[in-house]
This record gives structure tokens, C-alpha cells and sequence, in this order.
């Protein structure tokens, strides 16, 4: 079955900054049409019309706050209310939190579970539907190398994305055979606003050492177009995600601890 509307779309959570916005650049730039989606109206307005001027392409941009209840309702009536189609969904956006789970106040690892967890798979399964019968499309989580492992001093984080990894794997499964691309980004640590927004705190020397927002949406393009299901960028972190496959998880747990008490 077709497509309903000629008009199709990309749409970006986590739209404005880091990876989400030079994975915006990068569809652009191949004259896709976006939706972009953001807490910071100010922010979106500046990269919409950024990426309309330079790459003549439509872009449509809506302000929310993806820890609310009813945010993915409000995106959904958006779309309908706009007749378009989205064909490409990319599940960027996320929260972060550091520090002892006993000390971290609960709403906060709340809405983390609710950005993280909750509303990446209720756009999933508002948009997977819709796919389907369009017999095209394809979705890519963003979860980390966080998601192989327990996380000491952030728990639920590394929990959050082992769902991702787990939810996607299983998707890309059901979905065989319906023309639907199914893709998790597992980036290590990215020079983005999001650690110091996790109240992650990293010597100067460590922050010179991580890959860059542009370089990890470049190897995440190349490889989702290529249908690869687990998109790991950097040699670094393939090693590493390798070595604590084979290693003890009670020695993970140790480790990653004490790189977290830094």
C-alpha cells in the first residue's frame, strides 16, 4: 500500500543540539523534509530556519516536553493536523542523572524514565502502525554503550538504555520482511551539553578525548541507511562494549563504579 500524502518526513526528537541536530543537518542536506521536536521553542525556531534557508527544504518544528503525559498525543495531532507522513522516526532525545540513586531526587530519574523509556516507545508505537502499511519506513532508537552494562551512580540511566538496545532488538526481529528499517546508536560519551546537564563532571583532559556530535550522526546515517541494527561509532568503544561482553558483570560493576567516583 502507498502513501497516503506526497509528503513526506523525517522526524527528529532531541532536535536542537548534538547529535539529534547534525542528524538534521545530515537529512537535510539530502533534501528530506523534518519535524523537529524540542523542549526549547527559542532554539527550534533558530535551527528551522537554519536548515530551510541553506538546504530549501520544509520543516515543520513544534515545542514539547517529552516527560509529559500527553506529549506524544500533542506531536500525533500535530502530524494528522499538518496531512503528512512521517517515514523516518529518529528516537534521539533523552535525560541523564549522576549520583547515588538514594541522593537523586525522584521526579528527576522520573522524567528521565518517562523521556527515555516511556515516550520512545509510545512514538514507536504510534508511528510503527502507520509504516506498516505504508509497506516503508524506518526507526532508530538512541540508547548508548550504557546499554551493555550496569551503571553505578547512574542506574537508572544504563537501565533506561539497556531497554532501548532490548526494545529495538526485538522490533527488528517482528519487523522482517516489511520493508521497515529498525536501528540503535549505541555512542560512547559525546562532547554535547547532555553530561553537564546529568551533573557528570569530567577533567578537561577526558572531555578532549570524546567523539563529537557531527561524527557519531555521520556514522549513524551511514550505517541506518544501510539497515545495520546495532550502530556502534568508534573503534574505542566497539573494544570496549567487546572486552565486557567476556568480562565478569560483578568486575564491570566495579569498574564502572570507580570511573564514576572519577
Amino acid at each position: 500500500m502507498g502513501k497516503p500524502y506526497g509528503r513526506s518526513y523525517v522526524l527528529i526528537t532531541g532536535a536542537t543540539t548534538g547529535i539529534g541536530y547534525e542528524l538534521a543537518k545530515l537529512y537535510a542536506n539530502d533534501g528530506n523534509n523534518l519535524i523537529l521536536v524540542a523542549r526549547d521553542e527559542e532554539k527550534l525556531e533558530k535551527v528551522k530556519e537554519e536548515l530551510m534557508l541553506l538546504y530549501n527544504i520544509n520543516v515543520y518544528s513544534i515545542s514539547l516536553d517529552l516527560s509529559e503525559d500527553n506529549s506524544c498525543e500533542k506531536l500525533l495531532n500535530y502530524v494528522n493536523k499538518k496531512n503528512i507522513s512521517v517515514d523516518i522516526l529518529i528516537n534521539n532525545a533523552g535525560l541523564g542523572s549522576f549520583g547515588y540513586l538514594s541522593e537523586i531526587e525522584i521526579e528527576k530519574e522520573l522524567n528521565l524514565i518517562d523521556v527515555n523509556v516511556r515516550t520512545l516507545t509510545e512514538l514507536t508505537k504510534v508511528f510503527l502502525p502507520i509504516m506498516i502499511s505504508h509497506g516503508d519506513g524506518a526507526i532508530m532508537n538512541v540508547a548508548s554503550t550504557a546499554a551493555f552494562c550496569a551503571g553505578p551512580k547512574m542506574a537508572t540511566y544504563y537501565a533506561s538504555k539497556s531497554y532501548v538496545l532490548s526494545f529495538t532488538e526485538a522490533i527488528y526481529e517482528e519487523l522482517k520482511g516489511t520493508g521497515i528499517k529498525v536501528s540503535c546508536l549505541c555512542p560512547g560519551p559525546v562532547s554535547t551539553g547532555f553530561q553537564d546537564k546529568a551533573g557528570i563532571r569530567k577533567k578537561e583532559s577526558a572531555k578532549k578525548a570524546l567523539m563529537t556530535p557531527k561524527k557519531v550522526a555521520e556514522i549513524a546515517y551511514r550505517d541506518f541507511k544501510k539497515g545495520k541494527l546495532i550502530i556502534i561509532p568508534g573503534f574505542k568503544n566497539k573494544v570496549i562494549i567487546a572486552l565486557n561482553k567476556i568480562m565478569p558483570r560483578s568486575l564491570s560493576r566495579k569498574i564502572i563504579l570507580m570511573m564514576n567516583k572519577g
